[in-house]
């Protein structure tokens, strides 16, 4: 049974995106990882564990000409993202399925750029969300050992994998990703000036051999707190939620 959905912007209408009106809604966390890859035209995109599509859709919409493709495993969720691919005009190759039992349409293939935004939460030490799209996004059945070893299988050698995670679990993030990829860089984003960082963004190369690289972290919102009812984003991070603009790992 299809659920109940609304149609939300994104990139400040650029995007027109279906999603569950009740369970997981995406934020602005797939926004954020999207603007971080570093795709060119032409590049091959798997976006891994895609949702409804939107941080695969994000990157297509600035990335015009990247071949994307989705994994997914909740039907509904697959469902909404082939929808949201035609009805925003940019072509999107949805594959139903889990990733600890990669389809075979898959399983063969390469990629440029492997993104994804593995569930939060590990429900060894947290509680499960009552609603089932929802715990499937966030809470975590599927190891993080497993996201990070089928990601990087689908990237192309010197291709990209990126994930966001939260800041808790990035010891066990990068201890995974060492083992199966190389030139790692770890970017913070940080809610606001003198806060600790929430969330992560973290790079790395299949077959790459450059050093660790930990970059300053991006500021999120400016000033040390939420005075008013504006949203008071950085400039460049409401660039990036409005205008689709790029989050930019460093040279």
């Amino acid at each position: 049974m299809t659920p109940a959905t609304t149609c939300d912007d994104f990139l400040g209408g650029r995007l027109k995106i279906l999603q569950p009106r009740d369970g997981y809604r995406a934020g602005i966390d797939p926004v954020l990882l999207a603007a971080s890859i570093p795709a060119k035209p032409g590049d091959t995109v798997l976006d891994l564990g895609c949702g409804v599509g939107v941080a695969g859709l994000c990157l297509a919409r600035r990335v015009p000409g990247v071949e994307l493709a989705g994994l997914e495993r909740q039907p509904v969720y697959a469902e909404l993202a082939r929808r949201n691919g035609v009805a925003n005009d940019l072509p999107f190759e949805v594959i139903e399925g889990d990733l600890a039992d990669m389809p075979g349409t898959l399983k063969e293939r390469q990629f440029h750029h492997v993104l994804a935004n593995p569930p939060y939460f590990d429900r060894a030490a947290s509680t499960a969300a009552t609603d089932p799209g929802r715990e499937g996004a966030m809470g975590e059945d599927t190891p993080l050992a497993d996201w990070v070893a089928a990601a990087a299988k689908r990237t192309r050698p010197k291709g990209t994998t990126t994930f966001i995670q939260r800041a808790e679990r990035l010891p066990e993030l990068l201890s995974h990703a060492a083992r199966h990829l190389g030139s790692l860089q770890l970017m913070p984003l940080i809610p606001r000036p003198g806060r600790a960082a929430r969330l992560v963004l973290l790079r790395g190369r299949r077959g790459g051999r450059a050093a660790f690289r930990l970059h300053d972290g991006w500021c999120l919102h400016y000033g040390q707190t939420h005075v008013n009812d504006s949203e008071n984003y950085t400039p460049a991070t409401a660039c990036i939620l409005r205008d689709g603009g790029e989050l930019p790992f460093p040279d």
